[in-house]
């Protein structure tokens, strides 16, 4: 992950919804959430469930698909996994003793 799309991500996650819906898509698993269900879960109107959900999809933080007349939302594990690699990737270069290295599973 550059620069770039990591500023993005962590801008659409530095908003309370948006963060909220977003750990209950990690937590829902590969099989995601309807955009009924996450919207009870985040309780927001769905005008305002949208907007969020077309901030976290611009990121590239969530996927979705339509089933029948249902809209299923799910987290991209591979663009959050790329993001946290980038958080991390020089954890502690700059002080090895300091326990979080590639060994500790930083």
């Amino acid at each position: 992950m550059d620069h770039q799309a990591s500023l993005d991500a962590l801008k659409a996650l530095g908003q309370e919804h948006r963060l909220h819906a977003f750990r209950a898509l990690v937590q829902a698993g590969p099989g995601g959430l309807s955009v009924g269900e996450l919207r009870t879960i985040v309780d927001v109107p769905p005008a305002t469930l949208t907007a969020h959900l077309n901030v976290l999809r611009a990121a590239g933080l969530v996927d979705d698909e339509r089933e029948g007349r249902v809209i299923r939302v799910r987290a991209n594990y591979l663009r959050m996994n790329a993001l946290l690699a980038y958080l991390t990737e020089n954890c502690c270069a700059d002080s090895p003793q300091a326990g979080c290295g590639p060994r500790s599973g930083c």
